[in-house]
């Protein structure tokens, strides 16, 4: 079998606490990627939950988003590592708390709670999103500090 490209799926496989493990993990397989010739895709991930996946048998808020922080610092990572492309999970998973998209801090009521992005715009990751693909393009310094959305631009 062959692969031009290598994507390990590592969605809900470590927290903001266990990611330095993962990223020297990342900064391995990037090497041994381009020793062998393949490219190397990280996944990164805003956040994880299967509360209402598994019918409230795992915690609501099982790995925390920390206002974007646990995705900047993903992404900060990975491009330290030598990643040069990323692959966000998931642009709409809101059964597992990792979508991008727009979001409202309203959810509707009813039997399964919804995790919320803490008061944070509606579009906060996306925007997030977009300023870790200016990292990526060189557009803006590499940086551990996640942006402030007033301050840049």
């Amino acid at each position: 079998m062959q692969a031009d490209i290598v994507l390990p799926w590592l969605v809900g496989r470590f927290d903001m606490e266990h990611y330095p493990a993962f990223q020297k993990m990342i900064a391995e397989d990037v090497a041994w990627c381009r020793e062998h010739g393949k490219g190397y895709v990280p996944v990164l991930f805003p956040g994880f939950s299967w509360h209402n996946l598994r019918n409230g048998r795992a915690p609501l808020d099982q790995i925390p988003r920390l206002g974007g922080r646990f995705f900047w610092r993903q992404a900060e990572g990975a491009l330290r590592a030598g990643a040069v492309s990323l692959y966000l999970a998931m642009f709409d998973e809101i059964d597992e708390g990792t979508a991008f998209f727009k979001c409202t801090n309203r959810p509707p009521a009813g039997k399964s709670p919804f995790l919320t992005y803490g008061g944070l715009p509606s579009d906060h990751y996306l925007w997030l999103a977009g300023e870790a693909a200016r990292m990526l393009r060189g557009e803006r310094p590499l940086s551990e500090e996640m942006p402030e959305r007033d301050s840049v631009r």
